[in-house]
């Protein structure tokens, strides 16, 4: 079992920059691919990062490549999320999600609660 914990959201005026953070519980964490995804209001929740278990392969959505980058610390059981370039349409709330080894966008099997972004225009 894993337990996830998102931090870090808020509010931020278009073009800002965000830094989301998820601690892990567990004594494997590298063996567990990480993701984040998103979910607007009234839309369904949709991909947006992913990483190894040992940082070495990192997958995005089209949305937000060259704009987000995703990576881990494993000796803190933790994945971070920097979001550069904010745009109001990165408003959403964000979820940490791991499952056990990589799959990149697909079949997570542990999520955290989320963590509010909002951009502002």
């Amino acid at each position: 079992q894993v337990q996830l914990v998102e931090s870090g959201g808020g509010l931020v005026q278009a073009g800002g920059s965000l830094r989301l953070s998820c601690a892990a519980s567990g004594r494997t964490f590298s063996s567990y691919g990480m993701g984040w995804f998103r979910q607007a209001p009234g839309k369904e929740r949709e991909f947006v990062a992913a990483i190894s278990g040992s940082g070495g392969i990192t997958y995005y959505a089209d949305s937000v490549k060259d704009r987000f980058t995703i990576s881990r610390n494993n000796a803190k059981n933790t994945v971070s999320l920097q979001m550069n370039s904010l745009k109001p349409e990165d408003t959403a709330v964000y979820y940490c999600a791991a499952r056990y080894g990589y799959s990149g966008s697909a079949e997570y099997d542990y999520w955290g609660q989320g963590t509010q972004v909002t951009v502002s225009s």
